[in-house]
C-alpha cells in the first residue's frame, strides 16, 4: 500500500530581481541642472552690468569667428564655413562687405590695434637720435573717435617757423617716421592745423590764424605723402585756427600751436563721410556726452 502511494513533489517559486536600468537619467537632469545654473548666472550678470557692458558683450558675439581670428581686416575674412566663401572684395559689393565685418570687431580688439600703433611710433622716436627729444612733444589719447597723436609746439623747439608754415626739419622727420606705420593700417586718418591766439597785425580780414593753422596742417601733409603715406587713407586735412585750445592751457599757450592727427576707427569714419561731421578734438566730459550725441544726429 506503501510502496503504491505517490511521492508529493512540492514546488515553490522563485521571486524575479528586476534588472538594473541604470543612471542616465541622473546625467539628464545633472545637464539640466548646470543649464538652469549657468542662465540664471547670465541673468544676474546681465541685471548687474551698465547699458554700454551689455553692448560690448553684444558686439562681442556678433564678430564672426573668421573675422575675430584674421584680425578684423583681412581681404579672406569671410562669415562662410565654406572655405573660401564670401565675396571677392575686389567687387564694390564684397568690399561694402568687408567694410561691414570691420565695423564688428570687438572694441577691445580695437583699443588694442591703437594702443600697437601707438606704442610701434613711440619706438620708432626713441630709435632715432634726431627725434629722441621730441618725444615731450608728443601726445596720444585713444577716445572714441580712434587714436589722436598730437605734435605740440614749445618756445625752444617750434614745430613751423613763426607766423609760417615753413615746416622744421625734425617736424618733417617725425611725419615721414610716421608715415609707414600710419601706412600699414587701412584706417583714414584727419590731419588739423591748431595756432594760439595771438592774432596778425592786418586782423581776420587778411591773412590769419585761420589761413595759418590751414597752411600748416598742408605741410604736414606734404611731409606725409613725402613719406610713403598714401593719400587714399586721408579722409580729412582742416584748419582750426585757435578756437579749440588744449584743455587747462591758456589761450596765448605755445602747446595750442600744434598739428593733430586722428587715426579713426570705422565707424568714425563712416560717420564723417555719411553726415559730413567734422570732427575736432574733445575733452573728457564732452567724450562722455558724445555717444548720445552721435545717437540723435543719426535717428
Amino acid at each position: 500500500m506503501d510502496e503504491q502511494r505517490q511521492p508529493i513533489i512540492i514546488r515553490r517559486r522563485k521571486g524575479k530581481k528586476h534588472k538594473h536600468h541604470g543612471g542616465s537619467w541622473k546625467i539628464a537632469l545633472a545637464d539640466f541642472m548646470t543649464a538652469l545654473m549657468a542662465l540664471f548666472l547670465v541673468m544676474w550678470i546681465l541685471s548687474m552690468s551698465s547699458e554700454e557692458q551689455r553692448q560690448s558683450i553684444s558686439e562681442y558675439f556678433k564678430t564672426p569667428l573668421a573675422v575675430a581670428l584674421a584680425g578684423g581686416d583681412k581681404n579672406s575674412a569671410s562669415t562662410s564655413p565654406v572655405k573660401g566663401g564670401g565675396d571677392d572684395p575686389v567687387h564694390q559689393k564684397g568690399e561694402q562687405a568687408r567694410i561691414d565685418m570691420r565695423q564688428h570687431t570687438r572694441p577691445s580688439d580695437v583699443r588694442r590695434h591703437f594702443a600697437d600703433l601707438q606704442q610701434r611710433i613711440q619706438q620708432a622716436v626713441q630709435a632715432d637720435p634726431l627725434l629722441k627729444d621730441l618725444q615731450s612733444q608728443l601726445r596720444f589719447d585713444i577716445t572714441r573717435e580712434g587714436l589722436r597723436i598730437m605734435m605740440l609746439d614749445t618756445e625752444s623747439r617750434p614745430m613751423f617757423e613763426l607766423g609760417s608754415d615753413v615746416i622744421a626739419s625734425y617736424m618733417e622727420r617725425l611725419l615721414k617716421t610716421m608715415a609707414p606705420l600710419l601706412n600699414d593700417i587701412p584706417n583714414q586718418i584727419t590731419i588739423s592745423g591748431h595756432t594760439d591766439s595771438l592774432p596778425y597785425a592786418g586782423g581776420e580780414s587778411g591773412y590769419s590764424n585761420w589761413e595759418l593753422s590751414t597752411d600748416r596742417a598742408h605741410a604736414s601733409r606734404k611731409a606725409l605723402l613725402e613719406g610713403g603715406f598714401s593719400s587714399d587713407q586721408l579722409l580729412l586735412v582742416m584748419g582750426a585756427a585757435d578756437r579749440i585750445p588744449l584743455e587747462n592751457a591758456a589761450p596765448d599757450d605755445p602747446r595750442n600751436r600744434r598739428i593733430t592727427l586722428v587715426v579713426h576707427t570705422f565707424e568714425s569714419a563712416s560717420f564723417i563721410r555719411e553726415q559730413g561731421f567734422f570732427p575736432r578734438e574733445y575733452s573728457e566730459s564732452e567724450l562722455n556726452l558724445l555717444p548720445e550725441a552721435l545717437s540723435t544726429l543719426t535717428q
